[in-house]
């Protein structure tokens, strides 16, 4: 697969997909429900309803690919508050989200009146 950061956009599926679907039924979640193009430098992302199972799908210049991850343990991340159908997120947020961090909640900011 090619670094994350090569692709102009990443689209995140917020809804979860069953993922016996491959490269052609995926294809067709992208252009009818989402209404985005595939053939655009990009990442599709999925999720199963589990949230064992991430898809990655995305056009590479003379065909599609198809990225698979499994997990052993635990869950993903995946967005709860969000009411879009996609996702936009950054390469940076995608990593996070492969290696388990929750990317979804963000902590406060905290404001000091003095410091001691």
């Amino acid at each position: 697969m090619k670094a994350v950061s090569c692709f102009a956009n990443i689209y995140l599926c917020r809804e979860f997909v069953d993922l016996r679907k491959s490269i052609n039924g995926l294809g067709v979640i992208v252009e009818g429900d989402l209404s985005l193009d595939l053939k655009k430098s990009a990442l599709f992302i999925f999720c199963n309803k589990r949230r064992t199972h991430m898809k990655i799908l995305y056009f590479d210049k003379s065909g599609f690919a198809l990225w698979l991850k499994r997990l052993e343990e635990g869950k993903f991340s995946w967005p709860k508050d969000i009411h879009k159908k996609v996702v936009d997120i950054s390469a940076e947020d995608l990593e996070l989200v492969l290696d388990g961090v929750n990317i979804w909640t963000r902590f406060e900011s905290v404001y000091f009146e003095t410091v001691i």
